[in-house]
Order: structure tokens, then sequence, then C-alpha cells
């Protein structure tokens, strides 16, 4: 019973790691189609700049779970910030007052929340043995 309960949870860490690697093999790749594009346009934006950024943390995040075996849940907040800090760049002139309104508080809900993760764990940090999760 044993054996069978390690077979399938190195299966699982294997089936893990390479959807992992594939991430990380898509948006490398996304990140090339994105640097062909500006390329080809002879024109960098704001918006391009944050759409690499959001590539950036997307890799560090398969970094940082790949070594450590956990993923700090405030870089996917970070993700979530900077795309909708991209949207209202590209969409501000489209959007009337509160869909304005809404995207910059749903970015301002998420600050707090990291705000509130970063205290918590330095008022509350997590025993050793509970390893964070």
């Amino acid at each position: 019973m044993n054996e069978n309960r390690m077979l399938g949870s190195r299966a699982l860490d294997l089936m893990q790691h390479v959807g992992l690697i594939i991430v990380a093999v898509a948006t490398v790749i996304a990140v090339a189609l994105e640097v062909n594009t500006m390329w080809q346009a002879r024109n960098v934006t704001l918006a391009d700049l944050l759409l690499m950024f959001i590539y950036l943390e997307v890799l560090a995040m398969v970094a940082i779970y790949l070594r450590s075996g956990k993923l700090p849940i405030r870089i996917p907040l970070y993700i979530a910030i900077v795309a909708l800090a991209r949207y209202l760049i590209l969409d501000m002139k489209g959007m009337d007052n509160w869909r304005l309104i809404t995207v910059a508080g749903s970015a301002l809900v998420l600050a707090l929340a990291i705000l509130a993760i970063r205290v918590g764990h330095t008022k509350y940090p997590y025993d050793k043995d509970d390893g964070g999760h």
C-alpha cells in the first residue's frame, strides 16, 4: 500500500513538473512572438512593456515553484495588478466611468490583499513544519 502511494506521488510530481515546463516554454514562445511583433511594428508601447512584465512574472513564478515546491500567492496577485493596469492603458478611452472605477478598484483590492498577506506573514509567521501552506 505504501509503495502505491509513493508511486502515485512520484507520478503526480512528474506531471506537475511537465506542466510547469510546458507553461515556461509557452511563455518563452509568447515573449518571442511579442518581441517579433514589436520589431515588425518598429514601435514599443507601454502596453507592450507591461505584457512583457506579465510574461516575466509567470517565468519567475514557475522558477520559484520548481526551486522551492511552493507558490507564493503574491506573484499571481502581482500579475493580476499588471494585467489590470495593461487593460486600463489599452481600453481607457473606450471605458465608461463605472468600468474605469471598477477596474481601478479591483487593482486597489488586489494591492490591499498583498499588503494584508505581507503583514500577516510578518506578524504571524509560519512554523517551519507547516511549510507555508
